[in-house]
């Protein structure tokens, strides 16, 4: 395995920028279901910035995303529109629909263990709101393009992937694997409520370019982190990693923390999901595998050892159990996009952590020092 210290450019800004007209066909209205969340309210910075009117369709059902609406809002005025509906109904979603040009559905229940509990309102949520928002494109005269964010647990829990346990993470036996990480050959293995609830719609949005001849593309996601991430224990781990350090809050660990994830910085994640977008001919009807690539693999060992050295304090752990159905090594082979587009991801991982924790200490850093700061400042 290459080493997680290589870095391409720290910058982040190595690659053609891609231009919001470009990346959606000519028009001007972006609708971006579960747009008040991380990806979605920094794909909306982006597209605002370069002249898009931007329509955040979202529930605010996760806790703190309406701070990214108001700081977008701040930032862009009437470029962002905000409508707060759910994706279950369909009425308000093919309204939105409507008046787009291009979609892209990041709207979902995205933790396991929430599907576990409910998994009827994951189902209605992941997939039936999925069904929802296809049958809308479909009632639209022109075709319009829609990205769409699902995951790596697609693949279920990888127990053909052979590894071998190393003193802080995990590996594979197989060179190929080990070059190149998890291709979109691997079989699809739904596991768990909220693997079968993407997964169906993984499938729908695959199926209804091949039935329908809609314009759609479908991104099975590693591990995404950068500003505005409010990560959770169930959601967003780099960022709970983070928040937790920097706060004093203990973290736990399920199983033991040599689980290895391919870790993709949202700059990058942006452009990927924009040139998706403005080669839609291209890449219609294909599923591809996006995430950080085997340059940027980090076990969560590792990543506590990174933080610590960022934020100069010591990790307060907490251990328990492996967790039903995770993968003990999961990293995206990446090349079948970059073939299609000539993506790549530009950020390594270390420049990119350090960035996010940067970001995170202008809001989670204790008062008291804060305080202390502005009196000496």
């Amino acid at each position: 395995m290459k080493s997680r210290r290589r870095s391409t450019n720290g910058s982040g800004g190595a690659q053609t920028p891609v231009r919001t007209r470009q990346a959606n066909g000519g028009g001007n209205i972006a609708l971006i279901t579960g747009g008040a969340g991380f990806l979605g309210c920094n794909l909306a910075d982006r597209l605002a910035s370069e002249g898009c009117t931007v329509i955040i369709y979202d529930s605010l059902a996760r806790p703190e995303v309406e701070k990214n609406i108001v700081w977008l809002q701040h930032r862009h005025g009437s470029r962002i529109q905000v409508q707060l509906a759910d994706i279950r109904d369909a009425r308000m979603l093919s309204g939105a629909v409507a008046a787009a040009d291009l979609v892209f559905h990041f709207a979902a229940q995205v933790a396991v263990t929430t599907s576990l509990v409910d998994p009827i309102g994951d189902f209605e949520i992941n997939a039936r709101g999925t069904l929802n928002l296809l049958e809308a494109l479909r009632a639209r005269q022109r075709p319009i393009p829609l990205v769409f964010a699902s995951t790596n647990k697609v693949y279920g829990t990888l127990e053909d992937v052979v590894v071998t346990a190393r003193a802080t993470r995990y590996e594979p036996l197989d060179p190929e694997i080990a070059r190149h990480g998890v291709s979109e050959r691997q079989p699809l293995s739904l596991y768990s409520p909220y693997g079968c609830s993407k997964g169906a719609a993984d499938q729908y949005v695959l199926d209804y370019a091949r039935m329908f001849g809609l314009p759609t593309v479908v991104f099975r996601m590693s591990c995404l982190y950068g500003p505005h991430q409010f990560g959770t224990e169930d959601q967003g781990w780099v960022a709970h990693f983070a928040i937790s350090m920097l706060t004093g809050r203990p973290i736990t660990i399920y199983g033991d923390g040599r689980q290895v994830r391919d870790i993709l910085f949202i700059d990058d994640v942006l452009d990927a999901y924009l040139l998706a977008a403005s080669r839609i001919e291209r890449v219609s009807g294909q599923a591809f595998n996006i995430g950080g690539g085997p340059a940027n693999a980090i076990s969560l060992l590792e990543l506590l050892d990174d933080l610590g050295q960022l934020t100069g304090r010591p990790p307060k752990l907490r251990h328990g159990p492996a967790r039903a159905g995770d993968q003990q090594y999961y990293v995206s082979d990446t090349r079948k996009f970059a073939a299609a587009t000539g993506w790549h991801p530009t950020m390594d991982a270390r420049t990119g952590v350090r960035r996010l924790v940067e970001w995170l200490e202008t809001r989670h850093r204790p008062a008291a020092t804060l305080e202390s700061e502005r009196l000496t400042a």
